[in-house]
Protein backbone atom coordinates (compact mmCIF):
# COMPACT_ATOMS: atom_id res chain seq x y z
CA UNK A 1 0.00 0.00 0.00
CA UNK A 2 3.11 2.37 0.42
CA UNK A 3 3.56 1.83 -3.51
CA UNK A 4 0.31 3.14 -4.18
CA UNK A 5 0.03 6.37 -1.95
CA UNK A 6 3.54 7.18 -3.56
CA UNK A 7 2.56 6.44 -7.30
CA UNK A 8 0.03 9.13 -6.50
CA UNK A 9 2.30 11.55 -5.48
CA UNK A 10 4.21 11.36 -8.49
CA UNK A 11 1.37 11.66 -10.55
CA UNK A 12 1.20 15.52 -8.91
CA UNK A 13 4.05 16.28 -9.70
CA UNK A 14 4.27 15.00 -13.26
CA UNK A 15 0.69 13.68 -15.15
CA UNK A 16 -1.28 15.90 -13.30
CA UNK A 17 0.59 19.01 -15.08
CA UNK A 18 2.49 17.34 -18.02
CA UNK A 19 -0.11 14.73 -19.18
CA UNK A 20 -2.94 16.90 -18.28
CA UNK A 21 -2.07 20.05 -19.50
CA UNK A 22 -2.41 23.55 -18.25
CA UNK A 23 -6.44 23.69 -19.67
CA UNK A 24 -7.55 20.92 -17.01
CA UNK A 25 -5.14 22.96 -14.47
CA UNK A 26 -8.57 24.61 -12.90
CA UNK A 27 -10.77 21.24 -12.39
CA UNK A 28 -10.20 19.55 -9.25
CA UNK A 29 -8.81 16.43 -8.35
CA UNK A 30 -10.33 13.29 -6.58
CA UNK A 31 -7.85 10.24 -5.80
CA UNK A 32 -8.85 7.11 -4.91
CA UNK A 33 -6.69 4.29 -3.40
CA UNK A 34 -8.36 0.60 -4.39
CA UNK A 35 -6.88 -3.13 -3.49
CA UNK A 36 -8.07 -5.36 -5.73
CA UNK A 37 -8.53 -8.94 -3.59
CA UNK A 38 -10.45 -12.22 -3.75
CA UNK A 39 -12.81 -13.02 -1.00
CA UNK A 40 -15.63 -15.48 -0.65
CA UNK A 41 -19.06 -13.84 -1.52
CA UNK A 42 -22.52 -15.44 -1.49
CA UNK A 43 -25.15 -13.74 -3.79
CA UNK A 44 -26.85 -16.56 -3.80
CA UNK A 45 -26.27 -18.05 -1.28
CA UNK A 46 -23.75 -20.24 -2.02
CA UNK A 47 -20.04 -20.05 -1.41
CA UNK A 48 -18.57 -18.54 -4.36
CA UNK A 49 -14.88 -16.73 -5.16
CA UNK A 50 -15.38 -12.81 -5.56
CA UNK A 51 -13.91 -10.02 -6.54
CA UNK A 52 -13.57 -7.25 -3.74
CA UNK A 53 -12.26 -3.71 -4.22
CA UNK A 54 -11.72 -2.33 -0.66
CA UNK A 55 -13.19 -5.26 0.54
CA UNK A 56 -16.37 -4.37 -0.87
CA UNK A 57 -19.05 -5.81 -3.14
CA UNK A 58 -19.89 -3.63 -5.18
CA UNK A 59 -16.76 -1.99 -4.92
CA UNK A 60 -16.53 1.61 -3.42
CA UNK A 61 -18.30 4.27 -5.64
CA UNK A 62 -16.85 7.15 -7.61
CA UNK A 63 -18.74 10.13 -6.86
CA UNK A 64 -17.26 13.53 -9.23
CA UNK A 65 -18.32 16.51 -11.00
CA UNK A 66 -18.31 17.69 -14.84
CA UNK A 67 -14.41 17.85 -15.34
CA UNK A 68 -13.15 16.40 -12.26
CA UNK A 69 -9.54 14.76 -12.38
CA UNK A 70 -10.09 11.22 -10.92
CA UNK A 71 -6.58 9.13 -9.74
CA UNK A 72 -7.15 5.83 -9.14
CA UNK A 73 -4.45 3.89 -8.09
CA UNK A 74 -5.47 0.40 -8.54
CA UNK A 75 -3.31 -2.77 -6.72
CA UNK A 76 -3.99 -5.97 -8.22
CA UNK A 77 -3.64 -8.69 -4.81
CA UNK A 78 -5.63 -11.24 -7.32
CA UNK A 79 -3.10 -14.23 -8.65
CA UNK A 80 -3.70 -13.49 -12.02
CA UNK A 81 -3.29 -10.14 -14.46
CA UNK A 82 -6.43 -7.52 -13.78
CA UNK A 83 -7.51 -4.62 -16.17
CA UNK A 84 -10.91 -2.25 -14.90
CA UNK A 85 -12.78 -0.34 -17.31
CA UNK A 86 -15.07 2.57 -17.09
CA UNK A 87 -18.26 1.99 -18.95
CA UNK A 88 -19.76 5.57 -20.60
CA UNK A 89 -16.39 7.09 -19.81
CA UNK A 90 -14.98 9.08 -23.18
CA UNK A 91 -11.47 9.14 -21.74
CA UNK A 92 -11.75 12.32 -24.00
CA UNK A 93 -8.07 12.65 -26.06
CA UNK A 94 -7.15 9.55 -23.74
CA UNK A 95 -7.59 6.34 -24.70
CA UNK A 96 -4.37 5.37 -22.74
CA UNK A 97 -6.78 5.19 -19.69
CA UNK A 98 -9.74 3.20 -21.13
CA UNK A 99 -8.59 -0.12 -19.07
CA UNK A 100 -9.89 -2.52 -21.72
CA UNK A 101 -6.57 -4.94 -23.45
CA UNK A 102 -6.80 -3.45 -26.72
CA UNK A 103 -5.47 -0.19 -25.09
CA UNK A 104 -3.29 -1.30 -21.97
CA UNK A 105 -1.35 -4.04 -20.63
CA UNK A 106 -2.89 -5.63 -17.77
CA UNK A 107 -1.87 -5.04 -13.91
CA UNK A 108 0.27 -8.00 -12.92
CA UNK A 109 0.09 -10.17 -9.16
CA UNK A 110 1.49 -8.03 -6.67
CA UNK A 111 1.64 -4.85 -8.65
CA UNK A 112 -0.27 -1.26 -9.22
CA UNK A 113 -0.97 0.62 -11.88
CA UNK A 114 -2.47 4.30 -11.04
CA UNK A 115 -5.27 5.70 -13.56
CA UNK A 116 -5.69 9.06 -14.57
CA UNK A 117 -8.56 10.25 -16.52
CA UNK A 118 -11.02 12.95 -16.34
CA UNK A 119 -14.48 13.04 -16.83
CA UNK A 120 -14.54 16.19 -19.30
CA UNK A 121 -17.83 17.38 -20.43
CA UNK A 122 -19.81 14.97 -18.70
CA UNK A 123 -22.49 14.11 -16.76
CA UNK A 124 -24.72 10.83 -15.51
CA UNK A 125 -24.93 7.35 -14.37
CA UNK A 126 -22.26 4.83 -15.41
CA UNK A 127 -20.39 2.38 -14.09
CA UNK A 128 -16.83 0.59 -13.94
CA UNK A 129 -15.88 -3.00 -14.07
CA UNK A 130 -13.29 -5.79 -14.89
CA UNK A 131 -12.58 -6.17 -18.24
CA UNK A 132 -9.99 -9.48 -18.41
CA UNK A 133 -10.63 -13.13 -18.08
CA UNK A 134 -13.89 -13.05 -17.48
CA UNK A 135 -13.65 -11.55 -14.06
CA UNK A 136 -16.95 -9.66 -15.07
CA UNK A 137 -18.88 -12.88 -13.71
CA UNK A 138 -16.80 -12.70 -10.00
CA UNK A 139 -17.87 -8.94 -9.48
CA UNK A 140 -15.01 -5.87 -9.48
CA UNK A 141 -18.14 -3.82 -10.73
CA UNK A 142 -19.25 -0.38 -9.03
CA UNK A 143 -21.03 2.76 -9.58
CA UNK A 144 -20.05 6.27 -11.54
CA UNK A 145 -21.94 9.28 -10.52
CA UNK A 146 -21.00 12.77 -12.29
CA UNK A 147 -23.27 15.85 -11.14
CA UNK A 148 -23.32 18.79 -12.81
CA UNK A 149 -21.21 22.06 -12.09
CA UNK A 150 -23.15 24.04 -9.70
CA UNK A 151 -23.90 26.99 -12.25
CA UNK A 152 -25.63 24.34 -14.88
CA UNK A 153 -28.86 24.24 -14.04
CA UNK A 154 -30.60 20.63 -14.40
CA UNK A 155 -33.65 20.28 -15.37
CA UNK A 156 -35.53 19.37 -12.18
CA UNK A 157 -35.80 20.28 -8.10
CA UNK A 158 -32.47 18.83 -6.18
CA UNK A 159 -33.78 15.24 -4.87
CA UNK A 160 -33.90 14.14 -1.17
CA UNK A 161 -31.41 11.47 -1.87
CA UNK A 162 -29.13 9.55 -4.49
CA UNK A 163 -29.12 5.67 -4.77
CA UNK A 164 -27.20 3.77 -7.06
CA UNK A 165 -28.80 0.46 -8.57
CA UNK A 166 -26.31 -2.05 -9.77
CA UNK A 167 -28.33 -4.91 -11.17
CA UNK A 168 -27.94 -7.96 -13.30
CA UNK A 169 -27.68 -12.04 -13.93
CA UNK A 170 -25.16 -13.91 -11.49
CA UNK A 171 -23.80 -17.27 -11.77
CA UNK A 172 -23.81 -19.82 -8.82
CA UNK A 173 -20.34 -21.01 -10.81
CA UNK A 174 -17.21 -19.49 -9.99
CA UNK A 175 -16.07 -17.31 -13.03
CA UNK A 176 -13.03 -19.09 -13.71
CA UNK A 177 -15.64 -22.38 -14.29
CA UNK A 178 -16.97 -20.15 -16.52
CA UNK A 179 -14.02 -19.05 -18.53
CA UNK A 180 -13.34 -22.75 -18.36
CA UNK A 181 -16.43 -23.38 -20.35
CA UNK A 182 -16.41 -20.64 -22.85
CA UNK A 183 -12.47 -22.06 -23.53
CA UNK A 184 -13.65 -25.38 -24.04
CA UNK A 185 -15.70 -24.08 -27.00
CA UNK A 186 -19.29 -24.16 -25.42
CA UNK A 187 -21.87 -21.46 -24.25
CA UNK A 188 -22.92 -20.96 -20.87
CA UNK A 189 -25.55 -21.50 -19.46
CA UNK A 190 -28.75 -19.84 -18.00
CA UNK A 191 -28.13 -17.71 -15.16
CA UNK A 192 -29.24 -19.01 -11.74
CA UNK A 193 -30.34 -15.55 -10.64
CA UNK A 194 -30.89 -11.79 -10.32
CA UNK A 195 -28.77 -9.94 -8.09
CA UNK A 196 -29.35 -6.11 -6.92
CA UNK A 197 -26.13 -4.27 -5.54
CA UNK A 198 -24.24 -7.54 -4.69
CA UNK A 199 -27.35 -9.21 -3.15
CA UNK A 200 -30.09 -11.45 -4.07
CA UNK A 201 -33.77 -11.55 -3.17
CA UNK A 202 -35.00 -9.15 -0.11
CA UNK A 203 -31.48 -8.98 -0.05
CA UNK A 204 -30.99 -5.10 0.46
CA UNK A 205 -33.21 -2.13 1.23
CA UNK A 206 -33.61 1.67 0.51
CA UNK A 207 -35.08 3.72 3.39
CA UNK A 208 -36.86 6.69 2.44
CA UNK A 209 -38.99 9.92 3.90
CA UNK A 210 -42.69 9.64 3.05
CA UNK A 211 -43.52 12.70 0.68
CA UNK A 212 -40.00 13.25 -0.80
CA UNK A 213 -38.53 12.51 -4.38
CA UNK A 214 -35.30 10.47 -5.04
CA UNK A 215 -33.50 9.86 -7.53
CA UNK A 216 -32.04 6.30 -8.32
CA UNK A 217 -29.36 5.39 -10.99
CA UNK A 218 -30.15 2.21 -12.48
CA UNK A 219 -27.04 -0.11 -14.18
CA UNK A 220 -27.69 -3.19 -15.74
CA UNK A 221 -24.13 -5.23 -14.81
CA UNK A 222 -24.68 -8.35 -15.64
CA UNK A 223 -23.56 -10.34 -18.18
CA UNK A 224 -26.07 -11.89 -20.54
CA UNK A 225 -29.22 -10.93 -19.88
CA UNK A 226 -32.07 -7.84 -20.21
CA UNK A 227 -33.66 -6.57 -17.36
CA UNK A 228 -36.81 -4.98 -16.31
CA UNK A 229 -36.93 -2.38 -13.72
CA UNK A 230 -39.95 -1.29 -11.34
CA UNK A 231 -41.45 -0.15 -8.05
CA UNK A 232 -44.55 -1.46 -6.47
CA UNK A 233 -46.93 1.17 -6.62
CA UNK A 234 -44.48 3.96 -7.71
CA UNK A 235 -43.80 5.95 -10.80
CA UNK A 236 -40.42 6.28 -12.79
CA UNK A 237 -39.76 9.90 -14.42
CA UNK A 238 -36.83 8.90 -16.61
CA UNK A 239 -34.52 12.00 -16.52
CA UNK A 240 -31.15 10.79 -17.98
CA UNK A 241 -29.47 8.39 -19.60
CA UNK A 242 -25.98 7.71 -20.26
CA UNK A 243 -24.58 11.98 -19.68
CA UNK A 244 -28.14 12.80 -22.10
CA UNK A 245 -30.91 14.42 -19.99
CA UNK A 246 -34.54 12.47 -21.37
CA UNK A 247 -38.08 13.87 -22.34
CA UNK A 248 -39.22 13.02 -18.31
CA UNK A 249 -42.06 10.82 -19.96
CA UNK A 250 -43.42 8.72 -16.84
CA UNK A 251 -42.88 4.78 -16.87
CA UNK A 252 -44.68 1.93 -14.70
CA UNK A 253 -41.39 -0.16 -15.72
CA UNK A 254 -38.17 0.51 -17.39
CA UNK A 255 -36.22 -1.88 -19.70
CA UNK A 256 -32.31 -1.88 -19.21
CA UNK A 257 -30.32 -3.83 -21.41
CA UNK A 258 -26.63 -4.92 -20.52
CA UNK A 259 -24.37 -2.39 -20.06
CA UNK A 260 -27.36 0.64 -20.04
CA UNK A 261 -27.59 2.81 -17.16
CA UNK A 262 -30.75 4.93 -16.02
CA UNK A 263 -31.29 8.07 -14.05
CA UNK A 264 -34.59 8.11 -12.55
CA UNK A 265 -36.56 10.26 -10.48
CA UNK A 266 -39.49 8.61 -7.77
CA UNK A 267 -41.87 10.12 -5.51
CA UNK A 268 -42.78 8.67 -2.39
CA UNK A 269 -46.31 9.72 -2.23
CA UNK A 270 -48.09 6.35 -1.01
CA UNK A 271 -48.94 5.36 2.14
CA UNK A 272 -46.31 4.58 4.91
CA UNK A 273 -45.11 0.98 4.23
CA UNK A 274 -42.77 -1.25 2.58
CA UNK A 275 -42.81 -1.62 -1.30
CA UNK A 276 -40.82 -4.20 -3.64
CA UNK A 277 -38.38 -3.48 -5.50
CA UNK A 278 -38.16 -5.62 -8.61
CA UNK A 279 -36.06 -6.79 -11.27
CA UNK A 280 -36.88 -9.52 -13.49
CA UNK A 281 -35.13 -10.71 -17.00
CA UNK A 282 -36.72 -10.02 -20.26
CA UNK A 283 -36.69 -11.97 -23.59
CA UNK A 284 -36.09 -15.41 -22.28
CA UNK A 285 -38.13 -18.48 -21.76
CA UNK A 286 -37.34 -18.71 -18.08
CA UNK A 287 -37.92 -15.49 -16.23
CA UNK A 288 -35.84 -14.96 -13.12
CA UNK A 289 -36.82 -12.26 -10.34
CA UNK A 290 -35.22 -10.44 -7.43
CA UNK A 291 -36.40 -8.19 -5.31
CA UNK A 292 -35.18 -5.39 -2.89
CA UNK A 293 -37.06 -3.10 0.11
CA UNK A 294 -38.50 0.60 -0.22
CA UNK A 295 -38.98 1.17 2.67
CA UNK A 296 -40.55 4.34 4.20
CA UNK A 297 -39.06 5.72 7.11
CA UNK A 298 -42.10 6.11 8.77
CA UNK A 299 -43.78 2.51 8.09
CA UNK A 300 -44.47 -0.25 10.63
CA UNK A 301 -45.13 -2.40 7.42
CA UNK A 302 -43.51 -5.20 5.44
CA UNK A 303 -43.80 -5.99 2.01
CA UNK A 304 -47.01 -7.84 1.35
CA UNK A 305 -48.34 -10.06 -1.27
CA UNK A 306 -46.51 -10.89 -4.09
CA UNK A 307 -44.07 -8.95 -6.11
CA UNK A 308 -45.06 -6.90 -9.44
CA UNK A 309 -45.35 -8.76 -12.17
CA UNK A 310 -43.96 -6.85 -15.41
CA UNK A 311 -43.34 -7.64 -19.32
CA UNK A 312 -41.45 -10.62 -20.11
CA UNK A 313 -40.88 -11.73 -23.74
CA UNK A 314 -42.89 -9.11 -25.56
CA UNK A 315 -40.78 -6.77 -27.86
CA UNK A 316 -43.00 -4.32 -29.33
CA UNK A 317 -43.32 -3.15 -25.61
CA UNK A 318 -39.82 -2.81 -25.15
CA UNK A 319 -39.36 -0.87 -29.10
CA UNK A 320 -41.64 1.39 -28.08
CA UNK A 321 -40.26 2.19 -25.15
CA UNK A 322 -36.62 2.74 -26.41
CA UNK A 323 -38.37 4.81 -29.32
CA UNK A 324 -40.34 7.06 -26.43
CA UNK A 325 -36.53 7.83 -24.90
CA UNK A 326 -35.56 11.03 -26.28
CA UNK A 327 -33.74 13.59 -25.80
CA UNK A 328 -34.44 16.88 -23.69
CA UNK A 329 -33.51 19.74 -25.80
CA UNK A 330 -34.32 22.70 -23.06
CA UNK A 331 -32.22 21.53 -20.80
CA UNK A 332 -28.53 22.51 -20.71
CA UNK A 333 -26.04 19.35 -20.68
CA UNK A 334 -22.26 19.44 -19.32
CA UNK A 335 -22.12 22.75 -20.63
CA UNK A 336 -24.30 25.62 -21.30
CA UNK A 337 -25.38 24.97 -24.82
CA UNK A 338 -26.15 21.01 -24.86
CA UNK A 339 -25.20 20.97 -28.74
CA UNK A 340 -22.67 22.72 -28.69
CA UNK A 341 -21.99 24.17 -32.46
CA UNK A 342 -23.83 21.34 -34.34
CA UNK A 343 -26.87 19.76 -34.05
CA UNK A 344 -26.42 15.84 -35.06
CA UNK A 345 -29.68 15.69 -37.86
CA UNK A 346 -27.82 18.93 -39.95
CA UNK A 347 -24.59 17.06 -40.46
CA UNK A 348 -24.01 14.96 -43.79
CA UNK A 349 -22.73 11.46 -43.01
CA UNK A 350 -19.55 10.56 -44.71
CA UNK A 351 -19.40 6.91 -44.34
CA UNK A 352 -21.92 4.07 -43.81
CA UNK A 353 -20.68 0.93 -41.16
CA UNK A 354 -23.11 -1.78 -41.04
CA UNK A 355 -22.02 -4.36 -38.23
CA UNK A 356 -23.72 -7.68 -37.96
CA UNK A 357 -23.57 -10.22 -35.29
CA UNK A 358 -22.93 -13.92 -36.09
CA UNK A 359 -22.57 -16.98 -33.64
CA UNK A 360 -20.23 -19.33 -35.74
CA UNK A 361 -18.79 -22.21 -35.07
CA UNK A 362 -14.93 -21.95 -36.06
CA UNK A 363 -12.46 -25.24 -35.34
CA UNK A 364 -15.37 -27.04 -33.78
CA UNK A 365 -15.53 -24.43 -31.33
CA UNK A 366 -18.21 -21.88 -30.57
CA UNK A 367 -17.29 -18.48 -31.39
CA UNK A 368 -18.87 -14.75 -32.05
CA UNK A 369 -18.37 -12.83 -34.86
CA UNK A 370 -19.25 -9.28 -36.21
CA UNK A 371 -18.88 -9.12 -40.36
CA UNK A 372 -18.04 -12.48 -39.81
CA UNK A 373 -14.69 -11.91 -38.36
CA UNK A 374 -13.94 -13.32 -34.58
CA UNK A 375 -11.73 -11.19 -32.45
CA UNK A 376 -8.74 -13.11 -31.16
CA UNK A 377 -6.41 -10.94 -28.73
CA UNK A 378 -2.77 -9.83 -29.99
CA UNK A 379 0.38 -10.46 -27.71
CA UNK A 380 0.16 -6.78 -26.96
CA UNK A 381 -2.05 -4.18 -26.62
CA UNK A 382 -3.31 -2.68 -29.92
CA UNK A 383 -2.91 1.00 -28.90
CA UNK A 384 0.79 0.18 -27.82
CA UNK A 385 1.59 -1.44 -31.41
CA UNK A 386 0.18 1.20 -32.97
CA UNK A 387 2.27 4.12 -30.72
CA UNK A 388 5.56 2.64 -31.15
CA UNK A 389 4.85 1.06 -34.78
CA UNK A 390 5.31 -2.70 -34.38
CA UNK A 391 4.53 -4.21 -37.54
CA UNK A 392 2.26 -8.07 -37.55
CA UNK A 393 -0.07 -6.85 -34.36
CA UNK A 394 -2.77 -6.15 -36.22
CA UNK A 395 -3.59 -4.80 -39.82
CA UNK A 396 -6.17 -1.82 -40.56
CA UNK A 397 -8.75 -2.78 -42.88
CA UNK A 398 -8.84 -6.61 -41.10
CA UNK A 399 -12.59 -5.90 -40.55
CA UNK A 400 -15.14 -4.74 -43.65
CA UNK A 401 -17.80 -1.92 -43.27
CA UNK A 402 -20.10 -4.29 -44.23
CA UNK A 403 -21.62 -7.99 -43.37
CA UNK A 404 -19.49 -10.24 -44.79
CA UNK A 405 -20.98 -13.17 -46.99
CA UNK A 406 -18.33 -16.07 -46.41
CA UNK A 407 -17.45 -18.00 -43.62
CA UNK A 408 -16.27 -16.78 -40.53
CA UNK A 409 -13.12 -16.24 -39.48
CA UNK A 410 -10.39 -15.57 -36.60
CA UNK A 411 -8.34 -12.34 -36.95
CA UNK A 412 -7.56 -9.10 -34.77
CA UNK A 413 -9.67 -6.79 -36.03
CA UNK A 414 -9.33 -3.36 -36.27
CA UNK A 415 -11.13 -0.66 -38.24
CA UNK A 416 -9.63 2.49 -39.27
CA UNK A 417 -11.19 5.82 -39.28
CA UNK A 418 -10.83 9.56 -39.85
CA UNK A 419 -10.70 12.10 -37.05
CA UNK A 420 -13.73 14.31 -37.16
CA UNK A 421 -15.99 12.32 -39.91
CA UNK A 422 -19.50 11.73 -38.98
CA UNK A 423 -20.43 8.11 -39.76
CA UNK A 424 -23.54 5.95 -39.46
CA UNK A 425 -23.40 2.64 -38.04
CA UNK A 426 -26.31 0.27 -38.41
CA UNK A 427 -26.28 -2.73 -36.10
CA UNK A 428 -27.65 -5.75 -37.75
CA UNK A 429 -28.67 -8.70 -36.00
CA UNK A 430 -30.18 -11.56 -37.62
CA UNK A 431 -30.22 -14.09 -34.93
CA UNK A 432 -33.64 -14.08 -32.30
CA UNK A 433 -31.72 -12.79 -29.06
CA UNK A 434 -31.46 -9.47 -28.01
CA UNK A 435 -28.17 -7.54 -28.75
CA UNK A 436 -26.40 -4.97 -26.95
CA UNK A 437 -23.86 -2.84 -28.17
CA UNK A 438 -20.96 -0.80 -26.68
CA UNK A 439 -19.10 1.82 -28.36
CA UNK A 440 -16.13 3.35 -25.89
CA UNK A 441 -14.62 6.92 -26.31
CA UNK A 442 -17.82 8.45 -28.25
CA UNK A 443 -21.96 8.65 -27.83
CA UNK A 444 -23.76 7.71 -30.06
CA UNK A 445 -26.94 9.55 -31.62
CA UNK A 446 -29.62 6.74 -31.68
CA UNK A 447 -31.48 7.88 -34.79
CA UNK A 448 -33.52 5.03 -35.89
CA UNK A 449 -34.05 1.13 -34.86
CA UNK A 450 -36.66 -1.07 -36.38
CA UNK A 451 -37.77 -4.67 -37.23
CA UNK A 452 -36.64 -6.65 -40.23
CA UNK A 453 -33.59 -6.29 -42.62
CA UNK A 454 -32.45 -2.62 -42.89
CA UNK A 455 -31.72 -0.65 -46.11
CA UNK A 456 -30.89 3.00 -47.16
CA UNK A 457 -34.53 3.88 -47.44
CA UNK A 458 -35.07 3.25 -44.00
CA UNK A 459 -33.58 6.46 -43.06
CA UNK A 460 -36.84 8.17 -43.88
CA UNK A 461 -38.06 7.13 -40.74
CA UNK A 462 -34.79 8.51 -38.42
CA UNK A 463 -35.17 10.47 -35.93
CA UNK A 464 -33.02 13.76 -36.69
CA UNK A 465 -34.17 16.18 -34.04
CA UNK A 466 -34.27 14.97 -30.62
CA UNK A 467 -32.83 11.43 -30.25
CA UNK A 468 -30.97 10.28 -27.54
CA UNK A 469 -27.46 9.79 -27.08
CA UNK A 470 -26.13 7.24 -25.39
CA UNK A 471 -22.67 4.69 -24.91
CA UNK A 472 -24.80 1.37 -25.15
CA UNK A 473 -27.52 0.42 -27.63
CA UNK A 474 -29.39 -2.73 -27.88
CA UNK A 475 -30.77 -4.42 -31.26
CA UNK A 476 -34.17 -6.42 -30.90
CA UNK A 477 -34.21 -9.83 -32.56
CA UNK A 478 -34.24 -10.27 -36.46
CA UNK A 479 -33.89 -6.05 -36.14
CA UNK A 480 -31.63 -3.28 -36.48
CA UNK A 481 -30.75 -0.13 -35.15
CA UNK A 482 -28.97 2.58 -36.42
CA UNK A 483 -26.86 5.78 -34.68
CA UNK A 484 -24.62 8.59 -35.76
CA UNK A 485 -21.49 9.30 -34.10
CA UNK A 486 -19.17 11.87 -34.42
CA UNK A 487 -15.48 10.63 -34.97
CA UNK A 488 -14.49 13.48 -32.76
CA UNK A 489 -12.10 11.61 -29.77
CA UNK A 490 -8.51 10.16 -31.26
CA UNK A 491 -7.30 7.03 -30.04
CA UNK A 492 -8.07 3.28 -29.95
CA UNK A 493 -11.49 2.10 -29.15
CA UNK A 494 -13.30 -1.07 -28.06
CA UNK A 495 -16.32 -1.79 -29.86
CA UNK A 496 -18.11 -4.47 -28.09
CA UNK A 497 -21.24 -7.12 -27.54
CA UNK A 498 -22.14 -6.36 -24.10
CA UNK A 499 -23.31 -9.82 -23.75
CA UNK A 500 -19.87 -10.78 -21.84
CA UNK A 501 -19.67 -14.43 -23.34
CA UNK A 502 -19.99 -13.08 -27.34
CA UNK A 503 -17.46 -10.66 -26.29
CA UNK A 504 -14.74 -13.10 -24.82
CA UNK A 505 -15.45 -15.01 -27.62
CA UNK A 506 -14.71 -12.70 -30.47
CA UNK A 507 -18.19 -10.22 -30.76
CA UNK A 508 -15.70 -6.91 -30.87
CA UNK A 509 -13.13 -5.41 -32.57
CA UNK A 510 -11.28 -2.03 -32.31
CA UNK A 511 -12.02 1.27 -34.17
CA UNK A 512 -8.55 3.43 -34.89
CA UNK A 513 -9.59 7.39 -35.16
CA UNK A 514 -6.25 8.35 -36.38
CA UNK A 515 -5.23 12.36 -36.66
CA UNK A 516 -2.07 12.91 -39.12
CA UNK A 517 -1.60 15.96 -37.14
CA UNK A 518 0.14 13.93 -34.46
CA UNK A 519 -0.35 16.48 -31.72
CA UNK A 520 -1.11 16.92 -27.55
CA UNK A 521 -3.84 19.20 -28.99
CA UNK A 522 -5.78 15.91 -30.39
CA UNK A 523 -4.78 13.37 -28.21
CA UNK A 524 -2.27 12.89 -24.98
CA UNK A 525 0.72 11.24 -25.13
CA UNK A 526 1.40 8.36 -23.86
CA UNK A 527 1.95 8.27 -19.82
CA UNK A 528 5.10 7.51 -18.16
CA UNK A 529 3.47 5.18 -15.91
CA UNK A 530 2.12 3.48 -18.60
CA UNK A 531 2.61 -0.96 -18.32
CA UNK A 532 4.65 -2.15 -21.32
CA UNK A 533 4.28 -5.56 -22.15
CA UNK A 534 4.10 -8.44 -25.10
CA UNK A 535 6.32 -6.79 -28.20
CA UNK A 536 5.96 -3.43 -26.43
CA UNK A 537 8.04 -4.67 -23.11
CA UNK A 538 11.46 -2.68 -22.82
CA UNK A 539 10.79 0.56 -24.66
CA UNK A 540 10.78 4.02 -23.59
CA UNK A 541 7.42 5.76 -22.71
CA UNK A 542 9.38 9.49 -22.61
CA UNK A 543 9.97 9.29 -26.69
CA UNK A 544 7.24 11.24 -26.84
CA UNK A 545 9.08 14.30 -25.53
CA UNK A 546 10.28 15.02 -29.12
CA UNK A 547 8.08 13.71 -31.46
CA UNK A 548 4.36 14.84 -29.63
CA UNK A 549 4.77 18.63 -30.03
CA UNK A 550 2.11 20.73 -30.96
Amino acid sequence: MKDLKKNSVYFLVFLLIIMLGRSNGESPYRFFNWNVTYADIYPLGVKQKGILINGQFPGPPIEAVTNDNLIISVFNSLDEPFLLSWNGIQQRRNSWQDGVYGTNCPIPPGKNFTYVLQVKDQIGSYFYFPSLAFHKAAGGYGGIRIDSRPLIPVPYAPPAGDFTVLAGDWYKMNHTDLRATLDSGHDLPFPDGLIINGRGSNGYTFTVDQGKTYRFRISNVGISTSINFRIQGHDLILVESEGDHTLQNTYSSLDVHLGQSYTILVTMDQPPQDYYIVVSTRFTSQVLTTTSTLHYSNSATGVSGDPPGGPTTQIDWSLNQARSVRQNLTASGPRPNPQGSYHYGMINTTRTIRLANSAPVINGKQRYAVNGVSFIPADTPLKLADYFKIPGVFSLGSISDSPNSGGAYLQTSVMAADYRAFVEIVFENPEDTVQSWHIDGHVLFVVGMDGGQWSPDRRSSYNLRDAISRCSVQVYPNSWTAVYMPLDNVGMWNIRSENWARQYLGQQFYLRVNSPANSWRDEYPIPSNALLCGQAAGRSTRLYTSKMLP
